[in-house]
Order: C-alpha cells, then sequence, then structure tokens
C-alpha cells in the first residue's frame, strides 16, 4: 500500500512485512528466473481459483514480481502505459525508480497490483501464502474493506508487550490442542488478555482492530489460500510466533499473528465466517461470542492468576529488562531528531515503504524508522541509520547534512536526490536545515 499524502494516509502506508534479501541473478541463473516466474503465476492463479468460495470471489489479478536490487519487474499481465515488455511467458521491464518496492499492494500504471520482492520462498505453501496475502489486499476495497493502518504505540509499552505476548502464547497452545476443551480453555486464557489490555489502554480495541481487519484478514486469507494439512498449520505458526518474538517492536506486525489463528481455529467450526465481518466489526467481540467464550467477571484478579505461570513470570521479566533499555534508546532519539539540530523535510505528496518491525515511537513526538524510503515532489530519501517521522505524517526529521550537492544531499546514513528547483537551507539561529524551493 503506497503512502500518497495527508489525506489517503491511513489507507496507503506501506507494510509488507516479508521483507527479504535477494543476490540478483546474471547469466544462467537470470534465464533461470525468467523461466520460473511463469510457473509461479500458474501455481497461485489455480490455488486462488480453488480457494473462491473462501470470499466468493477469485483473488487472482494483476501481479509484479521485483529485483529490489536491479528493480527488474515480472508481471503476469500488461500495464496499460506499454511499460512492459512480453517476453519468454511474461511481461517485463524495469520500475520507475519513484515507485517504492515492498511487499505490498501498488497503484502502477493504470492498474492497482500485488507487488513481491524476489525471490520467493523455496517453500510452496509459503509462496501461495504471501501472494494471496498481498492480492486480498488488491481486491480489499471490492471486498468492502477501507486500508486502514493505523500505529498502536502502546504495544511497544512494557503492559502493552506483556499483555500481547500472554494472549500470542494462548494461540500458540490453544493451536497445538488436540481437544476442544483445551482449546477452549486457551482461547478463554487468549481473549481474557486481550480484553484486559485493552481496559489498560482505552482506544487500543479500536486502533488494533483496525489493524487487525486490515493485515489480520489478509494473512488469514493467506493461511487459507495455501491449503496447509493441519500439522504443517500447526508449525506455521509456531514458528511465525517465534519469529514474530524477535522483532524489535510489536506496533504493526502483531495483526499478522492474532487474527489468523482466531480464524484458522473459527474457519474448523464456521467456514463463512469471514464473509459475516465488515469494517466496522469489533473482532474481539465477535470472536467471543463465535467461540461460545464466557470471560471471567474479574478480569484483573483472573490476569494476575494466569501470569503466575512460569511463561507469564519469564514474559514479564523480559518485559521490564527490555523497558529499562527502550528508555534509553528513545532519550538518544530525542537527541539526534528534536533536541540537537536536525534537518527537517516536509511532504507534499509523498510515498514511503519502510520494514514495520523495527520501527520504535518516540511518545507523542512519531516514530523513528531505522531504514526508509520517501518518494516526493522533491525527489527521493533512503535512510539507513535512522529518521523521526512526525505523529502526523506530515514531515521527516533528519540528522544534518554533511554534503550538499546541487542535486544530492547527505547525511549519516541517509541519501537525498533531488528533483529541480529544491535544496537545503540552514537557519543560523537554531542551526536546523530544512528543504525549500529555489
Amino acid at each position: 500500500m503506497v503512502k500518497t499524502n495527508n489525506s489517503t494516509m491511513k489507507q496507503t502506508i506501506l507494510t509488507g512485512l516479508s521483507f527479504l534479501l535477494i543476490q540478483s541473478a546474471s547469466g544462467q541463473e537470470k534465464q533461470s528466473l525468467q523461466k520460473n516466474i511463469p510457473i509461479l503465476f500458474n501455481e497461485i492463479k489455480v490455488e486462488t481459483k480453488r480457494g473462491y468460495g473462501l470470499w466468493n470471489k477469485n483473488l487472482y489479478g494483476p501481479i509484479l514480481l521485483v529485483d529490489p536490487k536491479t528493480r527488474e519487474v515480472f508481471a503476469n499481465e500488461p500495464d496499460t502505459a506499454g511499460l512492459l515488455k512480453y517476453h519468454g511467458g511474461t511481461f517485463s521491464g524495469v520500475l520507475p525508480p519513484n515507485i517504492n518496492i515492498a511487499n505490498t499492494a501498488v497503484n502502477f500504471s493504470g492498474k492497482r497490483w500485488a507487488m513481491l520482492m524476489l525471490p520467493l520462498s523455496q517453500n510452496k505453501k509459503d509462496r501461495i501464502n504471501l501472494l494471496a496475502h498481498e492480492l486480498f489486499h488488491t481486491a480489499q476495497p471490492s471486498l468492502g474493506f477501507v486500508l486502514y493502518n493505523p500505529e498502536n504505540n502502546h504495544l511497544d509499552q512494557k503492559n502493552g508487550r506483556i499483555y500481547l505476548r500472554l494472549e500470542l502464547e494462548a494461540l500458540k497452545k490453544a493451536v497445538q490442542c488436540f481437544t476442544k476443551k483445551e482449546v477452549q480453555q486457551y482461547l478463554t486464557n487468549a481473549l481474557t488478555f486481550r480484553k484486559y489490555r485493552h481496559l489498560q489502554y482505552p482506544g487500543s480495541d479500536t486502533t488494533e482492530n483496525l489493524l487487525e481487519i486490515n493485515e489480520g484478514i489478509a494473512e488469514f486469507t493467506g493461511v487459507i489460500v495455501s491449503a496447509r494439512t493441519k500439522k504443517e498449520q500447526t508449525e506455521h505458526f509456531v514458528n511465525g510466533l517465534s519469529t514474530f518474538l524477535n522483532n524489535a517492536t510489536f506496533v504493526r506486525s502483531f495483526a499478522y499473528q492474532t487474527v489468523p489463528i482466531y480464524g484458522y481455529l473459527l474457519f474448523g467450526k464456521n467456514k463463512n465466517w469471514n464473509k459475516e465481518i465488515t469494517i466496522k466489526t469489533n473482532l474481539t467481540d465477535y470472536f467471543i461470542k463465535a467461540f461460545n467464550i464466557t470471560l471471567p467477571s474479574n478480569l484483573k484478579e483472573s490476569v494476575e492468576r494466569l501470569s503466575n505461570s512460569d511463561d507469564g513470570k519469564m514474559i514479564i521479566q523480559q518485559e521490564t529488562a527490555r523497558e529499562e533499555k527502550t528508555k534509553k534508546l528513545i532519550a538518544e532519539y530525542k537527541f539526534k531528531f528534536i533536541e540537537q539540530p536536525h534537518f527537517e523535510i516536509q511532504f507534499e505528496k509523498m510515498n514511503v515503504s519502510f520494514d514495520p518491525r523495527n520501527i520504535m515511537p518516540i511518545e507523542d513526538k512519531g516514530t523513528v524508522y531505522p531504514s526508509i524510503r520517501v518518494t516526493d515532489l522533491w525527489g527521493i530519501l533512503t535512510v539507513g541509520n535512522g529518521a523521526l517521522m512526525s505523529a502526523n505524517w506530515n514531515k521527516i526529521s533528519l540528522t544534518n547534512p554533511v554534503k550538499i550537492e546541487e542535486k544530492k544531499i547527505t547525511g549519516d546514513g541517509w541519501t537525498l536526490e533531488l528533483n529541480d528547483r529544491y535544496t537545503a537551507k540552514k537557519d543560523e539561529t537554531s542551526g536546523n536545515y530544512k528543504l525549500i524551493k529555489k
């Protein structure tokens, strides 16, 4: 999903989670890649057709497979502007520099595409899962789901993280159980932690819900279309949760874990549940009712008792230690991007891509993105060593420039390639730099 301007921000933030490194193919490797691309397209075409009943819609549509290093792109159908040329069963070309590369849905050359970065997983079920996830995003508006991507900064706070991790731990046990009674008990525990978390952070039930309906439902779609066996799916969830816990932050990535598990377990009881929800559905209340869960009358007392398990004690200990490190890191970021002289760039009509797994909320000041790529009317900004995005997404702050050229400005871990009529100007009073039109 591509960020275009402030008015469409909620619909357009890039959130693709599967950011993968790639070695560029050349010679025989490139020929092999081009030969295999049609096979990849056919795989997902077959599986989406088979999974038609999930949404009563064939999700197969325009797909772009992109080499992030060379920007070479392979498509399953032509673009409207004729930028892609037919060769060897696919349409190929070079993606323009103003288009950010990510696993996402993107508007390009007159169409809405599912974009994915090469190489795809060698595991077929994982490939199908990812492709179906992004194809859902291309079809999402037609299914009645507005694209929202709110930040959930409470999930970077100690208690927010603790109660999310406890919920996920209960979900992991639920998906590994064999008896209905055990599944029901762990689902009750999970939803108890979830409901209590929402009570601790007013409004969090709304912001979490919006992201879960966006990314959670998309990932649930990938799970079902991939058609793993029960054993394979259990392993996928367990491995995914282990990987997720290594993320630096949960504020944008948690939805890829919660709804897919709830949804998968519910799918065994009601294969039409996903067609019953709308953008206005409160998923927490929906799952409580759908699973016939009775929450404890005293949530606080139950949470304290459940948190006293070995898993709970370990999670609390880990998050207490993390909180101390986080406080120091936030202080460093505030000095770097707010207190000391810095470079502010106002957005005009921006698009942005970033990795949602390692961002850092800075109180009410915004969010630090260790790596981010921004395109705008003023040019292309590439950051590899941190930048602060304002809370309302109208500007980005960097360390001050170390070198200013006519078409290029560089700083500590960042590069700004400028379009005509833009330059950087220093305020001699504050020491801050700003980007201005000539």
